[in-house]
């Protein structure tokens, strides 16, 4: 058994090498794809953190009426926080609303606002919750516990009409970004398969003269068989090892780049940090696409 194996190992080398450009188109694509893939993968890490920068700058701000209990208020917080929906909520105090305005710029920068302020003898800003929502689609149900008749008389004013144009689009730009990932993984791992395929097929017909001796002598298929796969496997080995190095330096030169849109986050050390794991994917994606179409042409092959 270790004679056959070793064999099927040895001949499909052979093969890979004497089919020199064939292997390199198929590689070539395999690696487009695998760099597509990677970069979804990337992309996804990426308009997670971009998300959640951008949910942190969401809120609903809930305005509290002048005659309303600071206890009314905290019983409110409190069965905010009970929600699902709910990640946290804040409670601003009149006193800190002052307080927050005072530090502002348009408090620091406009004359005029500063001394109106200053010389109103009670503080003009209401007390206020601000609530944030665990995802941007839970808002809307948030806004809706909001609106209850027994809420109202407590309530002067809620800001989520006014986000509610921002947070429908950040939906739309995640659902889109999901659909768009898949739709483009699906699409070029079906040419990269194709790809293999069809080399495969060249493969056999060029080979076809072996091919019938080895049949002809009582070789079993797996014989027949094995060197072929080996050839999808070292085309998908070669092409996620060339995919890593490639796609390596475009990860640290774009790393500024989306590091300015995103605070705080740094694309490349994603990147070395999971090296190991971006590689076993693609890895497994090549040699998976290099198996699988291999098996599917000598299949249709041995069946004639």
């Amino acid at each position: 058994m270790f004679t056959i194996i070793s064999r099927i190992i040895h001949y499909g080398f052979k093969n890979f090498w004497r089919n020199g450009l064939l292997s390199t188109a198929t590689v070539a694509i395999m690696v487009l794809a695998l760099l597509v893939f990677t970069s979804l993968l990337i992309f996804d890490v990426v308009a997670d953190h971009a998300v959640a920068s951008i949910q942190d700058k969401l809120d609903i701000v809930v305005s509290f009426k002048k005659t309303t209990p600071e206890d009314e208020i905290l019983r409110i917080k409190e069965s905010l926080v009970g929600l699902p929906e709910v990640k946290s909520v804040e409670y601003i105090s009149t006193d800190k609303a002052i307080e927050i305005f005072k530090n502002s710029p348009t408090f620091k920068n406009k004359p005029e606002i500063s001394q109106a302020i200053n010389e109103l003898s009670v503080n003009p800003l209401e007390a206020s919750l601000n609530i944030k929502a665990r995802l941007p689609s839970q808002y809307s149900s948030i806004a809706k516990y909001l609106d209850a008749p027994s809420l109202q008389s407590y309530i002067s004013w809620v800001s989520y009409a006014e986000n509610q144009v921002v947070i429908d689009r950040l939906i739309a730009i995640v659902n889109t970004i999901n659909k768009g990932g898949l739709v483009s993984t699906l699409f070029l791992t079906l040419i990269a398969g194709l790809a293999v395929f069809n080399t495969i097929r060249i493969a056999i017909y060029s080979s076809r003269d072996e091919i019938g001796i080895m049949r002809a002598v009582g070789a079993s298929n797996f014989l027949v068989r094995g060197p072929l796969v080996i050839e999808g496997i070292i085309a998908g080995v070669l092409a996620a090892i060339f995919g890593i190095v490639i796609i390596a330096p475009i990860v640290y030169f774009s790393s500024p780049y989306v590091q300015a849109f995103i605070p705080g986050f740094s694309v490349f050390q994603y990147f070395t940090d999971d090296i190991g794991k971006l590689f076993l994917y693609q890895l497994l994606f090549g040699v998976g696409i290099g198996i699988l179409s291999s098996f599917v042409a000598v299949r249709r092959y041995l069946k004639n």
